[in-house]
């Protein structure tokens, strides 16, 4: 397909990258900790880590995971926050030739007890503040190894007691568990793990660039989550393909080693995940924030030291610009602003635009692409509202329900083809037979238009329509012109039945101004959208329901009365 977007990339940005320089992703990581061992690779409450001491702790805890007989491409399980044990135990499951399966901190009792059984998990590293949702479900799943890891184990000698202690005695945030540890079953924690791993030799991976890397799960909100494959050669593909794309916006820094990236979103999470691999790739370092939620003490690491490279969400982005502290920083090493994982609103980017004297930078991608698809160039000047052009090496193509590609500008289903994009979800054939058409292309479900220049715009989701006397009401467009309405701090639109129309729009707002009224949002929106898109009705709330990663939960707002 004739790819139009190419001729306006960025100067110096390649039009493919080439995962085959490698032998697996095992073989990228171990070059990159050789040629970076002089370099730091992360902060955590002020405690430092460098490429060195990941490339020695990464290698133990691979020695002693081998040890423990689990066969060639195992999946290990990480259920671990923004912490050094985090990417210690990704390269460590990678170095050692088993499969990452990345779990979010925060699941239920049932999630977790199904992601365990989906991917088939022999081992699990896991903080101890989540030991007693593990301890719920553990006999129900394949689980026959558990390294126990506490907050502090990786935080220096004192130091990371302290942090450890007060984790489990002051704040209380370890609940009391009781692991069954019958039928075999072993306990060991994280810090005696390194310690018996260090007394043995990792034997290099076999893994090739078509083995698994991770199985990232993703679709948990519409229903139980599924496992997306993503191969050597997905991981290798995104890191280059990230590389490719952001390194022009960090090269006016001189030396892009030195660039300090934020990592405030889920490293379980594809997003941020794929940000870690890319530092580790360049040789840069990451500000490792344990709670985001937090803001008050985020906007104090962030008050510490330069920074140079910030990926959020736009309620990340949002909870930062209220911050007072926030709006007194100093910005002017930012880099890039990055979001994704959901839509950029142009209220929250207008706004971030005029607080940091940045442009926020949107782009897109999925858990099935890890997180690579299309991004506005890095050196844009202002917020386009669009999700920008396709990254190197990779086709998009708009289709319809056959599968046939559509005319430039015309809507349909965004269809994503290249290296990084996976060849499946685990054990999911025929879920898999509807994902993908027929030349290659994975169906994503989201509806956009490309225009003559490459760029593509997001309408929405297909599941997310709402069908008004006919009429087709995307919610993202609602939700993009209330942000800008005075007085609203976020927004969402989902539809309802109605007895005339078939569905109407109902918005929920969260107000950053107490004295907003229902009246005042009515005439906003009849300002600014046709008849059939106005809401119906107006809800005030407090807050709205959100996953960990910040992603509007439209489908709760739809169940709640």
């Amino acid at each position: 397909m004739d790819r139009i977007w190419l001729k306006n990339y960025p100067a110096g940005v390649a039009h493919d990258v080439h995962p085959e320089q490698y032998r697996s992703a095992a073989h990228m990581i171990e070059e990159a900790l050789r040629n970076h061992a002089e370099r730091p690779f992360s902060v955590c409450m002020e405690q430092w880590m460098g490429y060195a001491e990941l490339d020695r702790q990464s290698a133990a805890l691979g020695a002693w995971l081998q040890s423990q007989g689990l066969a060639p491409g195992a999946r290990v399980a990480i259920m671990l926050p923004n912490i050094p044990q985090f990417a210690v135990t990704m390269a460590a499951v990678l170095r050692a030739g088993y499969t990452c399966v990345n779990v979010n901190p925060l699941y239920t009792a049932r999630e977790l007890e199904h992601q365990l059984k989906d991917s088939g998990a022999s081992a699990i590293v896991i903080l101890e503040n989540f030991a007693h949702t593990l301890a719920e479900v553990i006999e129900h799943t394949g689980v026959q190894r558990v390294v126990l890891a506490s907050m502090g184990d990786l935080l220096g000698f004192w130091y990371g007691r302290w942090i450890t202690f007060a984790v489990r005695h002051l704040a209380k945030m370890v609940p009391a568990y009781d692991l069954p540890l019958s039928a075999g079953r072993t306990l060991v924690s994280f810090r005696q793990a390194l310690s018996d791993g260090a007394r043995r030799t990792l034997t290099a991976s076999s893994a090739t660039l078509d083995d698994t890397a991770f199985l990232q799960y993703t679709g948990g909100t519409t229903g139980l989550s599924k496992g997306a494959v993503l191969t050597h050669r997905n991981i290798v593909a995104a890191t280059l393909q990230a590389e490719a794309w952001f390194t022009p916006a960090l090269a006016k820094m001189g030396d892009v080693t030195k660039a300090n990236s934020i990592a405030a979103l889920p490293l379980y999470h594809i997003f941020a995940l794929t940000l870690c691999l890319l530092a580790i790739r360049q040789g840069s370092h990451l500000t490792l924030i344990p709670n985001p939620r937090d803001i008050p003490k985020f906007v104090e690491v962030l008050k510490k030291r330069p920074f140079h490279m910030l990926p959020a969400v736009n309620t990340l982005f949002n909870a930062l610009l209220h911050n007072p502290q926030f709006r007194t920083l100093d910005f002017s090493q930012l880099c890039v602003s990055q979001a994704g994982g959901m839509a950029a609103s142009e209220g929250t980017a207008r706004q971030w635009q005029k607080v940091t004297g940045h442009a926020m930078v949107e782009g897109w991608g999925m858990s099935e692409t890890c997180a690579i698809g299309t991004n506005n160039p890095v050196n844009t000047e202002e917020f386009s509202g669009s999700i920008g052009l396709p990254l190197p090496g990779i086709d998009i193509a708009i289709k319809d329900d056959a599968g046939n590609s559509l005319p430039l500008g015309e809507s349909g289903e965004i269809c994503i083809r290249g290296p990084n994009v996976t060849p499946g979800y685990y054990e999911k054939p025929e879920e898999n037979a509807a994902a993908f058409t027929q030349d290659g292309f994975m169906r994503t479900g989201d509806i956009g238009v490309m225009d003559s220049q490459g760029y593509t715009r997001i309408i929405d989701r297909k599941k997310d329509m709402i069908l008004v006397s006919g009429f087709n009401v995307f919610p993202n467009e609602i939700e993009n012109v209330v942000s800008l309405c005075p007085g609203v701090l976020e927004c969402a639109a989902i539809g309802v039945p109605d007895e005339r129309q078939g569905e109407a729009v109902k918005l929920f707002v969260v107000r950053s101004d107490p004295g907003l009224t229902e009246d005042q949002v009515a005439r906003f929106c009849h300002d600014n959208l046709t008849g059939y898109k106005r809401p119906s009705r107006i809800e005030f709330r407090d807050d709205l329901p959100k996953t960990n990663v910040g992603k509007v939960l439209r489908r709760e707002l739809r169940t709640t009365p």
